[in-house]
């Protein structure tokens, strides 16, 4: 395999069966590279993009599945994942967590790489692309399966030893959607309501737009150190020495006043919640995710 190499594009001349449109970075019509420009995140697992010459495509990750956040999950799917209502709502809550992880690694705008594998059909459900998606250096599927955001999807592909070695190693952590194979195991923070939409004008009143948390376990929760965030990664830290007794709830406003146990302020001068949608992400003082909700 013959591999030309310049300041800012690899072209590899090995051509694949697969439908690209003419005019993009990799012509002729079919090759195992494209660049292309990230337009939205559907979810944990696909991605618009649009090509140099204007046309655009959706990309479905080669060799990934993480949990609906549009539909239901079949817990059977997730090897280890009980077949119940537990089991189900957790795969929900990581299938969020997935979709936040890629919101947050790929913005709108952000030029990255598709890889194309040729053991691969070219081609998945609805004409989608399957493809390798590279970000700064990182193979983001492979990133998705070595978190735990995502299981191996059982099909032909060049790299699924790997990943199928790194999916082992996220279950024996219970990494991500992994713990979900004792739903009970995961935090006791729970996301019981998003009030995006203040009375009035958001701005006027933004003590009126919240999020409330709820401790659904039989122990005080630490929070100090620990993060909500939203998809555009505005940041509220709790404070040391915050918690939250069992069985408690406490609402986070996004604007000031003076925090108790029951009540707290992030203290923006603006809207934080878009009413269109966006996504909860709570993380501990280490950084790892705690739980996460799209509305």
């Amino acid at each position: 395999m013959d591999v030309i190499r310049t300041s800012h594009i690899v072209v590899v001349m090995t051509v694949l069966a697969v439908a690209i449109p003419a005019g993009v970075v990799g012509s002729p019509s079919t090759t195992s590279e494209l660049t292309a420009t990230v337009t939205s995140v559907t979810d944990g697992d696909t991605v618009d993009v649009e090509y140099s010459n204007g046309t655009t495509d959706t990309v479905r990750l080669l060799g990934v599945d993480t949990p609906e956040i549009y539909g239901e999950n079949d817990p059977t799917e997730f090897e280890g994942v009980p077949d119940t209502e537990a089991g189900e709502q957790c795969l929900a809550e990581a299938g969020d967590a997935a979709s936040a992880y890629m919101k947050d690694e790929l913005q709108t705008g952000e030029q990255i790489t598709l890889e194309l594998d040729e053991q691969s059909d070219g081609r998945g459900d609805y004409g989608r692309l399957l493809a390798y998606i590279h970000d700064d250096g990182q193979n983001l599927n492979y990133d998705l399966i070595q978190t735990g955001h995502a299981r191996v999807y059982d099909s032909s592909f060049g790299q699924s030893d790997r990943f199928y070695a790194a999916e082992s190693d996220a279950q024996a952590a219970e990494r991500g959607l992994w713990h979900c194979r004792d739903p009970s195991s995961g935090s006791a923070l729970s996301i019981t309501e998003i009030h995006a939409d203040a009375e009035g004008d958001d701005r006027d009143n933004l003590n009126d737009e919240y999020v409330e948390f709820s401790n659904t376990g039989s122990e005080t929760l630490d929070l100090s150190g620990w993060t909500v965030s939203d998809d555009a990664g505005h940041t509220y830290t709790f404070p040391s020495g915050a918690s939250l007794a069992a069985e408690a709830t406490v609402t986070l406003h996004t604007g000031s006043g003076e925090d108790t146990q029951t009540d707290r302020y992030w203290g923006s001068s603006q809207p934080i919640w878009n009413n269109g949608g966006d996504t909860v992400t709570v993380e501990d003082g280490s950084g790892t995710l705690v739980t996460s909700k799209s509305y």
